[in-house]
């Protein structure tokens, strides 16, 4: 039996989602004990492929800028051929994703909850679902303050079923954010390392104390593990708040991004191997990955780990895009005291078993498949420690100091007597440009 085959043995447990989606149980088991665990995230197996986009710019993250026109488009996909009764609620919460102080009536005019109104069916694909949008802002729902947003899907009938979840933000970009990132670190020049240093003006917004009322969030692409938060700067000089030459602003380089298309059935695209049809799918085997920590770095324009959905021969791909098996296989052996993880956005960044690579005695690779709508991906391989909670690709990826790496920089503001966090502005700096 090949290789392949012996994996279509578990593409039942695949598509019933036991290897695909978070289950509640570990959204519980969050680092953070103070308060529920608020990541994005598919909580029912019927549901896929959770998408938030700002209209019109793919690449921007999903940050509205406040009184602006602005449009968050927030997707996702329903397997099966019959479309379900749902809504949404939305809840502000504070810079580090707890749920704030505030309530509803605080936050928003009217009801926090509104009916998912737009979808439609998929069209001749071989698995039946229906795909659904919601647009924000919309007569619904109006930003009056700036922060981080959670929304939360659920049945018509049951709002204490949560189907899935997604992050997004408002931002009131009230400040400038300036910066820059170097190989040359405090740490060494150009050994695998790159280092952060902002300057952020705040001459048109009124700060009392920046020592104590600021927060500064840096992603490095929309990673959550190896997330930094800066509590006060360096230094002040003016208006200007300074963050530099200090251990938390250097970060490991990594590598770029892997990436494959399955855009096709009848062709391999990028990454990929070879197209195998096993009734009713086609399987998509992606070629052999290896370890390129030891390697040379090679330059690739990624998109820092996004997906795009897309059918190479459909005018509307959300609806005409295939639900389709691709197998992932790393050529690397047993790593007794660790994990490897699939690293990317169509994973919610999190270390779950849905990517969870697997280790095949009979192979001496790690495999994993992965039941996925069609589309361009951007992926890695994260080691993960047992009993940690920072992953890392130097093991797999390596860390090349001329790595594009996209870092999302976010300032916080609560002033005394607050009870919110307000996101006062947010920027993106990118290394090796």
């Amino acid at each position: 039996m090949s290789c392949i085959l012996h994996r279509i043995l578990f593409l039942t447990s695949i598509i019933t989602g036991t290897l695909f989606t978070v289950n509640a149980a570990d959204i519980a088991s969050a680092a953070s004990k103070r308060c529920p665990q608020t990541a994005t995230a598919i909580f029912d197996s019927s549901f896929r492929t959770l998408t938030a986009n700002i209209e019109g710019d793919r690449l921007a993250p999903p940050i509205l800028t406040l009184d602006s026109d602005d449009r968050l488009i927030i997707g996702f996909d329903q397997l099966g051929d019959e479309r379900q009764y749902l809504r949404y609620s939305i809840t502000l919460c504070d810079a580090d994703w707890c749920p704030s102080a505030l309530v509803d009536a605080e936050v928003f005019d009217g009801f926090n909850y509104a009916d998912v109104e737009n979808y439609a069916f998929s069209r001749a694909t071989a698995t039946s679902y229906v795909h659904y949008t919601i647009t924000l802002p919309n007569n619904d729902f109006q930003f009056r303050l700036s922060g981080n947003y959670l929304l939360k899907v659920y049945p018509e009938e049951d709002p204490e079923n949560i189907l899935l979840q997604v992050r997004f933000r408002v931002s009131e970009q009230a400040l400038t954010i300036g910066g820059s990132v170097t190989s040359r670190t405090d740490a060494g020049i150009n050994n695998g390392l790159q280092q952060l240093s902002l300057d952020i003006d705040t001459r048109n917004a009124r700060i009392r104390d920046p020592f104590n009322d600021i927060q500064v969030y840096i992603y490095q692409n929309n990673r959550n593990d190896n997330r930094v938060r800066l509590s006060h700067p360096n230094r002040v000089v003016g208006s200007r708040l300074i963050y530099e030459h200090t251990p938390a602003l250097i970060f490991p380089a990594g590598n770029e991004y892997r990436r494959m298309e399955t855009v096709s059935n009848l062709y391999p695209g990028m990454g990929e191997d070879h197209i195998e049809y096993h009734a009713p799918y086609y399987h998509h085997i992606l070629n052999l990955d290896r370890p390129r920590a030891a390697k040379e770095y090679v330059y690739d324009s990624t998109q820092h780990g996004r997906f795009f959905i897309r059918e190479y021969s459909s005018v509307l791909s959300d609806t005409e895009a295939e639900y389709t098996p691709v197998h992932f296989t790393l050529d690397h052996a047993l790593i007794p005291d660790a994990d490897i993880y699939l690293d990317g956005d169509f994973m919610h960044r999190r270390f779950t078993p849905a990517s969870k690579m697997e280790y095949d005695p009979s192979e001496g690779r790690y495999v994993k498949t992965v039941m996925l709508k069609q589309g361009a991906y951007n992926y890695q391989y994260l080691t993960l420690p047992h009993g940690a909670s920072v992953a890392s690709a130097s093991a797999i990826e390596g860390d090349k100091y001329e790595t594009v790496n996209e870092y999302l920089v976010l300032v916080y503001y609560r002033a005394p007597g607050d009870r919110y966090d307000r996101l006062l502005a947010t920027t993106l700096l990118f290394s090796g440009k």
